[in-house]
């Protein structure tokens, strides 16, 4: 059965998106535009990947994961938390991370809004939860994300119970180990700490502790010091 076309504007036709779809970034995004009722898509390597219905094993850690960095980003100034924000990487790769932290370009940051308030350039930070997409989130999408600079890349895969924080050096991901507490830190983000234990009982009070724990050091003032210094504030 031929897909249903959606008029535009100008009635030209539009055909729907579709898994599977081979497209740029430019006809993706005038597709995904012409149908509001798609909550999330995204283009990976040129390859449209529609999102799928939503269980437990994904919504608790992905929300334990917002909440997370919205607490940071509130008590970092310089800093923005966002979840399912559209983001484009050229020509060939718009991902729509369920989770980014992102330093502002007037603090120094390597992203910025296009006209239409899309994020353009590299997020600093991207968490992505693995429920069924791990097979994407570990290949396809880390290259994208490699390629395009995300300094620190964050996959959580509930159904394994396993969590991988790569790092980014000499355009390279390489993990980022735990203290022998189990706490994991941001070598970018000073103060952004998350507890394996923690994260694998969903356990969201003390994720938020040990954050708040990390928010009070030396390290993270004066990563507050230096952003503002480069704002001019």
């Amino acid at each position: 059965m031929a897909a249903t076309s959606i008029a535009s504007p100008e009635h030209e036709p539009i055909l729907p998106l579709e898994s599977g779809d081979c497209l740029g970034a430019d006809e993706f995004m005038r597709r995904y535009e012409a149908m509001p009722h798609v909550k999330k898509a995204e283009l990976i390597e040129g390859t449209v990947y529609m999102g799928s219905p939503v269980s437990a094993m994904h919504a608790v850690p992905d929300t334990i994961f917002r909440g997370w960095l919205f607490v940071y980003a509130a008590r970092t100034p310089g800093t923005e938390a966002t979840g399912n924000f559209t983001v484009r990487l050229g020509s060939r790769n718009v991902p729509q991370p369920d989770s980014l932290l992102r330093i502002l370009p007037e603090f120094g940051g390597q992203t910025h809004l296009d006209p239409e308030g899309y994020l353009l350039g590299p997020p600093e930070l991207v968490v992505e939860v693995a429920a069924s997409s791990a097979a994407i989130d570990l290949h396809a999408k880390l290259r994208v994300y490699r390629r395009a600079g995300v300094r620190e890349y964050l996959v959580w895969r509930p159904l394994a119970r396993e969590f991988d924080w790569f790092v980014l050096h000499q355009n390279e991901y390489r993990p980022n180990a735990p203290a022998s507490s189990g706490v994991f830190r941001s070598p970018h983000f000073q103060g952004l700490a998350l507890s394996m234990d923690a994260l694998l009982k969903n356990d969201s009070t003390k994720v938020l502790d040990v954050l708040q724990a990390n928010l009070q050091t030396p390290a993270h003032r004066a990563f507050v010091a230096r952003r503002a210094a480069k704002a001019g504030k």
